[in-house]
């Protein structure tokens, strides 16, 4: 086998290795980030824009639902692209609140201070590498069920 043969094969080794570790991170976020819509409603409630603030807790928990089923149906490989296509749509219809924290200014949320600065790197840079994250994640070929 020649050493460009060899490169080729250790490279494309390397890509799965990285490929199912953030498919498995990815499940493991979403799952920890829904289960956190029940167990600290309080965190995120007050980053509901005014606007929708008469349907805060029904949001919350629509959010913390989707997020769980979202990442579950990442598992099975025939619901994998539907499911990377539905957290790509969630993470677009999230964009309203992240453009509310750069409104509302410097703020706490949870323990964590929220300046405009943050706020613009968390809608500028944050979603788009989540949205790429679920879309190059729900490419891993790997079997688990179905």
């Amino acid at each position: 086998m020649n050493c460009h043969r060899k490169n080729s094969i250790y490279l494309e080794m390397k890509t799965n290795i990285l490929q199912h570790t953030l498919f498995f991170l990815l499940i493991g976020f979403y799952l920890v980030a829904g289960y956190n819509h029940f167990a600290s409603p309080t965190f995120y409630l007050p980053v509901i824009p005014p606007y929708l603030s008469q349907w805060a807790k029904e949001i919350n928990i629509l959010a913390g639902v989707l997020e769980i089923a979202l990442a579950l149906l990442l598992i099975p490989g025939r619901t994998r692209l539907f499911a990377a296509k539905c957290i790509i749509i969630m993470l677009i219809a999230f964009i309203p609140s992240h453009i509310y924290f750069i409104q509302k200014g410097e703020f706490i949320i949870g323990s964590i201070k929220m300046t405009p600065l943050a706020s613009w790197i968390r809608l500028l840079i944050g979603q788009p590498i989540l949205i790429l994250w679920a879309w190059w994640a729900s490419k891993s070929e790997i079997k688990l069920f179905g």
